[in-house]
């Protein structure tokens, strides 16, 4: 056997791989965390992600550091909104709470 053709046989696509290594070393949570910080503008619009000094993830609860009071208080009222829509983004339950400060 031509061990070209034994290594084709074993050739897997990358992203299969990548999965798998993630999944092996728990690694999925975390990767899905930095997608949705890197996708925070997106998620929110402009004017929020402006006012958006920190974010960060936490045993599935999302912390925000806002310096704009009244923009605090209206998005504390929208946290079921926040939660759905980055549950969705990610396309699993990855925040089922939001703290501000």
């Amino acid at each position: 056997m031509n061990p070209k053709d034994k290594r084709n046989q074993d050739s897997q696509p990358l992203k299969d791989v990548i999965d798998h290594f993630l999944k092996a070393y728990s690694l999925e949570s975390k990767m899905k965390e930095l997608d949705i910080v890197a996708a925070w503008p997106e998620l929110m619009g402009g004017a929020i992600a402006f006012r958006t000094k920190s974010i960060t993830i936490k045993n599935k609860t999302l912390y925000l550091e806002i310096n704009s009071a009244v923009m605090r208080d209206e998005l504390y009222h929208g946290k079921k909104v926040i939660i759905e829509r980055i549950n969705t983004f990610a396309g699993t339950e990855v925040i089922n709470d939001v703290w501000f400060s």
